[in-house]
């Protein structure tokens, strides 16, 4: 037919799929030939205006865009709408004009619409007359407030989606219709099918498969449809040899392959649903399902007839090559690939940790041809032809060239091949989730390569212009210099270097070397090993290489190495005289030297008659030098020179006489010590230490000089080495200068002095004292506190230490850093201060000033003033029990300064309560006395510990300061009584009875208790009863059938009081309890019959007062029901026997035995086929049996029908084709059947009972009835 004609803005039209005809599950079948159906006539089409363009061009605005518009003010105007009709007042006039407004908005919207011609929104007149129609009822119905009975209309909705419920005879509710149609009464259907042709296909799904090591076999799939084989055929052709080979499948093949594919939960056991088979084969071919055989002997067509490739998978494998390279090298790297061409080669390439990854495509041999390069590379059906040329594997070789230009490790790394077939082997996948199958074992997939750097060496410190300069006979190391084109050396290897000596004297002036010039290998195995060499001559360095690479060699690579001569010495002396008396005093030694300066010479002054003698060194830079010898003291002197060292040789002995000499010095002074300044307090006199040299005895002068006043002292007849001068006191501050000014020997020689030595005088002594506080050494503050006492510090320089002694008599120092420094003390007492010190100098205490009093405040007091009413235990006063309610309070006297604060813990201890939290409190006296009220608002212990109490003075206490005080007392609880069940209603028989009930009554307190009763009529004067002595806290009132009358009566407590003085009245609000005495209830059976099918409503009449309580049994089981009403009724939800033992109303209480019993009989079941859809096939001719199994109570009378078949799962039921009725005297019964259909049972009837399917009538008479819906 004719496509529908669409609107341009309307969504695109659904491709049009063939349907193939399937049949019962699903099955496809051949389609049966049948006559061709007459043509439809053609009808004209009538003539029509075309539909006009929307009145906004699309090319401004879309069609969806203006729809969604339109939506956009709809809503926007019932928004506004709603709005109104939340703000709308209860005036008539108002309602009737929004109703106008919204009327006339709708009517301008709706017929207003059509004229923009917007697609999909062009409605003719009709709907918008409609349209208008509704929302004129909905503007008329929220403007004048018109309530919409949605209550009553969802009530009627779950009616008729879940039904009515009922209470069943469980009591619980159920819904009548669920029990009265019970779907699984009637289950199962026998759904006969003839069979159509069956079909057969050889990898329906175009799968890959591929055999190698580790996949020595495939499964191909064979899917079959609506048929049963017992052979198959397959066709194998060899790849390499072009064979054909048949391959015969058995039908004990074809059961094997049906018990494996039952494995799979995609296959079904219903035999015209498609099933897939799988067929293992293990040699790589070209395969194609040739022959399929079913149960009939009959060929089973085949579906597209082509080939199905099982070719070897493909594989790839690095060829191995040298693991080390050098930088700057070739990978030189070749990978070997075997599959069918084209192939696909993927591969990592990591450099030092960073991943590259490539891709080799369409790796092809030379002059190759196949079909597959030419078609789409997934596709695995091929060309008819059997030509197995191209679908051989091929081995390829594909070669990597990269320059290594980084150090490091390179990984190359096979990640995955492919063929032609799509055939894919995953290496890295194996690697990393199946270990034990990784093809590394018999291939190589990977490959590492080392790239490392090349070294070079050059020569450092050592060129033919810088010689190295070595003794004769001795060695020395080559300095040479390792290293790489990389940083720093070549690590982990050894050097291999190459060098050449030539003698000296071998080399020309042009630098050539004599031919053939000798080679001397060296390998450096590790860090700071160099080659050792002794020998003078040229030193040249031809090649440097690691274990793994050739290297470079930097200039400068030559060193000269010479054995400069041996130093010598050459001395010549000259002996110094005294200008006074012309005395020798010393020697000048000159030196001639031969060598490599700079040179050392090695010396020794020995004296006569001296066991030390101490050795020395003079530096010489050049060939010549002098030495002036002075010996300190006068005596014989022998100069020995012991060895020589230049710049080459070390202590060579010299071949020298040694020098002898009289030697007597000039008398010399000195100060002993450091030069620094010394320090001085005012005073104090000073001591300095002089060395004396020469011959004694001396005479020395020296001068005192202060504020430019000189004055000299001289010492005569000094012959000691060593002298202390002792200055007089310093009396006056400030610098003085002790200098040295001549020093005369034994022979008069005079000798001047210039050394000098500074004195620094500290002016002033420190002096300490106390300052005043508010004019007084003295303060008065609370204990404990920390004070701050003034002291005051004069001259000096800080730190000062000042030393006081406290009220114990210790001595203590404080480290003062300022001149006002303040004492920190926290103990009462008289502190005196004892001595002080500055940095330097010790100083005088100011006696005026030297002592500072410190006193504390006296601190509260609290105490309980005295009565009779307490019991004091230490601490603790236990003050006299009181009721609850009650009033009590205590006295408390404070001393101190007020105003003062107490702080205790209340803790209470309730009778019939969990304790509650302690509640810290708090009183304040702004006096010396203060009264403080006892908590009897709840009954209990109470207990008020006062922890803390301060003052204007002291704002808190620690526990060695303050005792607490704890005040008790113990509030009894007033009495109580109530009824167990207040507000109960009390309900006799009109006669007395056993087991009547008594008014229990629940009383608290002390016993015994006194109780006041009153008792209220409806028709007497009430009365009050008094009860006495009553000893127990439970009480049962039993009233005397004499007090009670017809009707309603009250009691009602009044007062009670216990045993420890304690009352309670009882008002009117107190909860009492009723009394009624009524006449006993009813029931009667409505239905005489016995026996109640189930889905049967039980009725019964009850007399009496409502609620009723129904007492019955159902199954053994006790129930009990609870009516409003005067019927009693129960749906009959299950089977079983019901039986009424008695019934109670809600006035009096009394309960009528009776003994109604009700047998209630299951509904008769029927199962067809086990209670499933059987489904059965047959070939055209064939028969089946069809099994019924019933349950219930014999004879069954039922009725079936056939009808078409539908798909699998269908929701509409075929149209009935006929109905047949039986009946059987068993519960199985076997009817056979011959003709296609669906047979199931519609009706069930047993010896009580009979059950239809909803919506099922059966009429009409004889073996044909018939079936209407």
């Amino acid at each position: 037919m004719d496509q529908t004609p669409r609107l341009r803005s309307a969504f695109p039209q659904t491709p049009a799929t063939s349907r193939r005809s399937t049949q019962y599950g699903g099955s496809p079948s051949r389609q049966r030939k049948s006559a061709p159906l007459p043509s439809i006539p053609t009808v004209a089409p009538a003539s029509s205006q075309p539909p006009s363009d929307p009145l906004i061009p699309e090319h401004i605005l879309d069609a969806p865009t203006q729809r969604l518009f339109v939506v956009s003010l709809a809503i926007a105007l019932w928004s506004w709408r709603i709005y109104d009709w939340s703000m709308l007042n209860e005036s008539e006039e108002q309602s009737l004009w929004l109703f106008m407004k919204w009327v006339a908005v709708d009517g301008v919207f709706l017929f207003g619409l059509p004229g923009l011609r917007i697609p999909w929104l062009e409605w003719d007149a009709s709907t918008m007359a409609l349209l208008f129609f509704f929302h004129a009822m909905a503007d008329m119905m929220l403007m004048f407030r018109i309530p919409i009975p949605v209550s009553a209309g969802l009530a009627a909705l779950g009616r008729n989606l879940w039904g009515a419920y009922e209470m069943a005879v469980n009591e619980h509710t159920v819904n009548a219709e669920s029990v009265r149609f019970n779907e699984s009464l009637i289950l199962g259907r026998q759904i006969i099918h003839i069979l159509p042709e069956g079909s057969a296909e050889l990898n329906p799904s175009k799968d890959a498969f591929c055999l190698d090591q580790t996949r020595t076999e495939v499964r191909l799939p064979i899917k079959i449809n609506s048929t049963n084989p017992i052979a198959m055929e397959l066709l194998r052709t060899d790849l390499d040899t072009q064979q054909n080979e048949t391959i015969h499948i058995s039908k004990a093949n074809i059961k094997n392959m049906h018990k494996e594919a039952s494995r799979l939960v995609s296959y079904s056991e219903k035999p015209n649903e498609p099933k897939t088979l799988y067929y293992t084969v293990k040699k790589p071919g070209l395969y194609v399902l040739a022959k399929v055989l079913d149960e009939t002997n009959l060929e089973v067509s085949r579906k597209r007839l082509a080939h199905t490739v099982v070719a070897s998978c493909p594989r790839a494998a690095v060829i191995s090559t040298k693991p080390d390279r050098c930088r700057g090298d070739l990978s030189s790297l070749e990978m070997e690939v075997v599959g069918a061409p084209p192939l696909t080669l993927k591969y990592r390439k990591l450099v030092n940790q960073v991943s590259q990854d490539a891709t080799f495509e369409n790796i092809l041999p030379e002059d190759f041809s196949s079909p597959l390069a030419r078609q789409d590379p997934g596709a695995l059906v091929v060309p008819n032809k059997v030509d197995t040329i191209w679908a051989k594997s091929q081995r390829i070789v594909v070669p990597i060239s990269e320059s290594l230009g980084r150090p490091g490790n390179w990984v190359y790394s096979i990640d995955e091949v492919s063929d032609a077939f799509g055939n894919r082997v995953s290496y890295s996948a194996r690697e990393n989730q199946d270990p034990d199958r990784r093809l590394a074992k018999n291939h190589h997939i990977h490959q590492v390569v080392n790239v490392h750097e090349r070294p070079t060496i050059t020569v450092q410190g050592c060129t033919p212009q810088r010689p190295l300069k070595v003794a004769k006979g001795a060695s020395t190391y080559l300095p040479l210099q390792y290293g790489s084109t990389g940083r720093g050396e070549v690590a982990n290897t050894s050097y291999h270097v190459q060098y050449t000596f030539s003698a000296q004297g071998q080399v020309s002036a042009n630098g050539e070397l004599p031919a053939p010039v000798e080679q001397n290998p060296f390998v450096r195995k590790q860090k700071g090993q160099q080659p050792r060499i002794g020998q003078a001559g040229l030193y040249t360095v031809t090649s440097v290489s690691t274990d793994f690479c050739t290297g470079e060699v930097l200039e400068p690579a030559s060193c000269v190495l010479q054995n400069p001569p041996e130093p010598k010495l050459t001395l010549q002396s000259t002996e110094l005289s005294d200008k006074c008396a012309g005395r020798p005093i010393g020697l000048m030694v000159d030196f001639d030297l031969v060598g490599t300066p700079p040179f050392d010479i090695k010396y020794r002054v020995k004296k006569k008659n001296d066991r030390h003698h101490g050795e020395d060194t003079v530096r010489v830079g050049g060939l010549r030098g002098q030495l002036e010898l002075k010996p300190p003291e006068a005596g014989h002197y022998t100069y020995e020179f012991l060895s020589i060292s230049d710049a080459v040789y070390v202590n060579l002995p010299i071949a020298v006489s040694n020098l002898e000499q009289d030697v007597k010095p000039s008398a010399f002074a000195r100060f002993l010590g450091s030069s620094e300044r010394q320090t001085r307090c005012i005073e104090d006199s000073a001591s300095l230490a002089v060395a004396l040299s020469g011959q004694g005895p001396f005479t020395l002068e020296y001068e005192l000089v202060h504020s430019g006043r000189r004055k000299k002292y001289t010492l005569n007849d000094v012959d000691t080495p060593k002298i202390n001068i002792e200055t007089e006191p310093l009396r006056d501050g400030g610098e003085y200068t002790l200098a040295l000014i001549s020093v005369t020997d034994a022979m008069q020689c005079k000798e001047s002095l210039r050394d000098e030595a500074k004195i620094y005088v500290r002016p002033q002594k420190p002096k300490v004292g106390f300052k005043t506080v508010n004019g007084q050494r003295s303060i008065n503050t609370v204990e404990r506190k920390n004070v701050e006492l003034p002291l005051r510090l004069e001259g000096g320089d800080g730190p000062w230490s000042v030393k006081y002694r406290d009220q114990n008599g210790r001595v203590s120092t404080l480290n003062a850093r300022g001149m006002n420094e303040w004492l920190s003390v926290s103990d009462a007492g008289i502190y005196e201060l004892v001595d002080v010190h500055d940095a330097a100098c010790p100083g005088v205490v100011d006696d005026a000033a030297k002592t500072f009093e410190v006193s504390w405040k006296a601190r509260p007091e609290m105490r309980i003033a005295p009565s009779d009413a307490f019991e004091r235990r230490g601490n603790t006063f236990v003050k006299s029990e009181v009721c609850e309610g009650g009033d009590d309070a205590i006295e408390m006297l404070f001393k101190g300064a007020a105003p003062f604060q107490a702080n205790y813990v209340q803790h209470v201890k309730l009778e019939q309560k969990a304790s509650i939290a302690d509640q810290h409190k708090e009183i304040k006296a702004a006096s010396n006395m203060a009264s403080m009220r006892l908590d009897t608002r709840m009954a209990g212990t109470y207990e008020y510990r006062f922890t803390q109490l301060t003052d204007s003075n002291y704002d808190h206490h620690s526990p060695a300061h303050f005792t607490p005080v704890t005040v008790q007392q113990k509030v009894n609880a007033r009495p109580s009584a109530a009824f167990a069940s207040p507000n109960k209603n009390y309900k006799f028989c009109s006669v007395e009875s056993d087991g009547e009930e008594v008014v229990p009554i629940t009383l608290h307190g002390a016993p015994p208790f006194d109780l006041e009763i009153e008792i209220k009529h409806q028709s007497a004067a009430p009365e009050t009863v008094s009860l006495t002595g009553i000893s127990s806290t439970s009480y049962n009132l039993r009233i005397p059938h004499s007090r009670l009358h017809v009707g309603r009566s009250s009691i009602h407590l009044r007062r009670i009081s216990d045993s420890r003085g304690c009352i309670r009245s009882l008002d009117s609000t107190t909860p009492s309890v009723k009394i009624s005495v009524h006449d006993a209830p009813t029931i009667t059976e409505l239905d005489a019959s016995s026996n109640f099918c189930v889905g049967d409503r039980i009725n019964f009449a009850l007399s009496g007062t409502a609620p009723f309580h129904i007492f019955y049994t159902f199954e053994g089981h006790a129930r009990k029901a609870v009516v409003q009403s005067t019927t009693f009724r129960r749906l009959a939800e299950k089977p079983g026997t019901f039986v009424v033992t008695g019934v109670q109303d809600s006035a009096s209480g009394c309960k009528s035995t009776t003994h109604i019993e009700k047998h209630i009989h299951g509904l008769p079941s029927v199962r067809v086929s086990d209670g499933r859809d059987s489904y059965i096939d047959i070939h055209e001719g064939g028969s089946t049996e069809i099994q019924f199994d019933f349950g219930g109570a014999p004879p069954f009378e039922f009725t079936y029908t056939r009808s078409s078949n539908t798909e699998k799962n269908g929701r509409k039921a075929g149209a009935v084709l006929d109905m047949h009725s039986e009946v059987s005297d068993g519960h199985r019964m076997r009817v056979r059947a011959h003709e296609e259909g669906t047979y199931e049972v519609v009706s069930i009837k047993d010896r009580y009972c009979a059950y239809s399917k909803p919506g099922v009538k059966v009429g009409g008479e004889g073996g044909q009835r018939r079936l209407t819906y």
